[in-house]
């Protein structure tokens, strides 16, 4: 993708944290994004955003997938 986007833009060491810690670091490590909790088999709109960051967690509040931006 062309757009460069600022700061920080993945997260691998947050998977098998809780949603909430990895909304709290992620929007300090990189205050450009605004970080959401998505529950698993939730639908998303699939634009691509520099500000957003889909935090996908399991029924128990884990996340289960690298939060990137996106």
């Amino acid at each position: 993708m062309s757009t460069e986007c600022k700061g920080k833009s993945s997260w691998p060491e947050l998977v098998g944290t809780s949603g909430r810690f990895a909304v709290t670091t992620i929007e300090r490590q990189n205050r450009n994004v605004n970080a959401i909790v998505v529950p698993e088999g939730s639908g998303v709109v699939l634009n691509f955003s520099c500000t957003r960051v889909w935090v996908w967690v399991t029924k128990a509040g884990k996340v289960y997938q690298t939060p990137r931006i996106g």
